[in-house]
């Protein structure tokens, strides 16, 4: 697997995630309230929690605040009720876009998400247009500097599919539903574990030859992740890691 996934690794070795920290944890709050909302506080009873807890603790979010979102989202104080919307479209050169928001206004969300679309050269798609491309898998990014035998070692007992050094880091794709086994068992193994998602993945991937084209692309994902209701985009790029680094920079 290629495209944001590898994007999402070279951001987190430049530290540009950890500039928007604050931003991201507001996300991944809202993401459990939700989870905890639609099906209790007990991440064991409770799958969709489990992997919004498991993500948050890919990104570094404290057993405490994790605990406050839980808290909020089963608590009975009149919060906020959010509606989950997949959005789809395609960005400049033909690259598919899948966007899952958390949203309190449909119809302020979708104005939005419009406008950034207009505004980059992409445009949006009717629903089912793009999502066919798309399959969910489990993907856990672990810091570059560990060895090869112990990543595939850990991985691998652990039920995981396949182990790639990717961008200098070492990532880990498997079944979503054992995401958070598979990232607990290397942290438990003394290992670094960057990110673990169960992002949405695409085999039919658009190559992006020239830095001018990775810059519209990612500039148009940059737009939709910076919206506060954007919870997460996915995208079927691909494009080698110097055309990336050039665009990255």
């Amino acid at each position: 697997m290629s495209g944001h996934s590898k994007w999402a690794t070279i951001k987190h070795k430049k530290g540009a995630a950890d500039k928007a920290r604050g931003k991201l944890f507001a996300k991944l709050a809202r993401q459990i309230e939700v989870a905890a909302r639609a099906g209790g506080g007990d991440p064991d009873m409770n799958p969709g929690l489990r992997s919004a807890v498991s993500k948050a603790k890919g990104s570094q979010m404290t057993n405490e605040a994790i605990d406050r979102a839980i808290k909020r989202g089963t608590g009975d104080a009149g919060d906020q009720s959010y509606e989950a919307i997949t959005y789809e479209g395609y960005a400049p050169c033909g690259v598919a876009l899948m966007i899952e928001v958390l949203t309190d206004n449909r119809n302020r969300t979708g104005a939005d998400i419009r406008h950034i679309f207009t505004k980059s050269g992409g445009s949006m798609a009717e629903p089912g247009a793009v999502s066919w491309q798309f399959a969910r898998r489990g993907v856990i990014v672990v810091d570059g500097n560990a060895s090869e035998e112990m990543v595939f070692d850990l991985a691998l007992e652990a039920g995981a599919d396949d182990v790639v050094n990717e961008a200098g880091a070492w990532k880990i794709t498997c079944d979503p539903s054992v995401t958070p086994g598979v990232a607990e068992a290397i942290a438990s193994g003394g290992l670094s574990v960057l990110s673990a998602d169960s992002p949405l993945v695409s085999d039919n991937l658009v190559p992006l030859e020239t830095v001018e084209d990775a810059k519209s692309v990612l500039t148009i994902i940059d737009l939709l992740e910076d919206n506060d209701d954007v919870q997460d985009v996915y995208a079927n790029f691909d494009m080698t890691d110097e055309i990336l680094e050039g665009a990255a920079e």
